[in-house]
């Protein structure tokens, strides 16, 4: 009988003892999971120069660098900081190429940025329920289409919220770490998000 495939915290300590193909194994398990995240928040002006897969390498190979740093002193979760450096990356893409302003990247709420079209209607997707009758098809076509313009009126910090959550599929104490709030301030955030995507609904001010 094979052995279970190790978890995140066994190959950390594997790692943690040397074990180079542990910390190669570690940082490969959550390519998928970047990828998302960087496709996720790409602007589309940068789709014919910059791939996602890229930047995910680039991400992961600046990360290995740092890796027994980390192992040394375990500052976070370990995607939570792997994810940092992609956020960072980002960040410097979109600068060099669509923004020309500094701006200070310490926390991901003081970057306000727009969200990619095809992002917005895949979250509007997740946040509808999936019909299947015609009819049913054509209101949820239209209030999907109701719901993209209320997400694109949303104040960044509440967008960016719904993103980590039904985008990435963050869980909350990914989020809390991620934004460096506590848990029940996500909660919170998450609620009020909603709550203010159900106001622009109803074309409340």
């Amino acid at each position: 009988m094979t052995s279970a495939t190790p978890d995140t915290e066994e190959l950390i300590e594997l790692a943690g003892r040397g074990d180079r193909a542990a910390g190669h194994e570690l940082l490969e398990r959550h390519r998928g999971r970047l990828r998302k995240m960087v496709a996720v928040r790409l602007d589309r002006r940068l789709a014919s120069r910059v791939d996602p897969s890229d930047v995910v390498q680039e991400t992961l190979t600046e990360a290995f660098r740092h890796l027994d740093d980390y192992l040394r002193e375990r500052p976070l979760p370990f995607y939570a900081w792997l994810r940092q450096f992609a956020w960072q990356r980002l960040v410097k893409l979109h600068r060099r190429h669509i923004r020309s302003q500094k701006r200070s990247v310490a926390r991901e709420e003081q970057w306000a940025m727009s969200l990619p079209d095809e992002s917005a209607l895949e979250l509007a997707d997740r946040l509808l329920a999936r019909e299947s009758s015609p009819i049913r098809r054509l209101i949820r076509t239209e209030l999907r289409e109701r719901l993209q313009a209320a997400l694109a009126k949303m104040g960044p910090r509440d967008r960016e919220i719904l993103v980590m959550r039904n985008l990435e599929e963050l869980s909350i104490a990914e989020i809390a770490v991620a934004l460096d709030i506590s848990e029940a301030t996500v909660k919170v955030r998450h609620l009020r998000a909603l709550r203010r995507l159900k106001e622009l609904l109803e074309n409340k001010r």
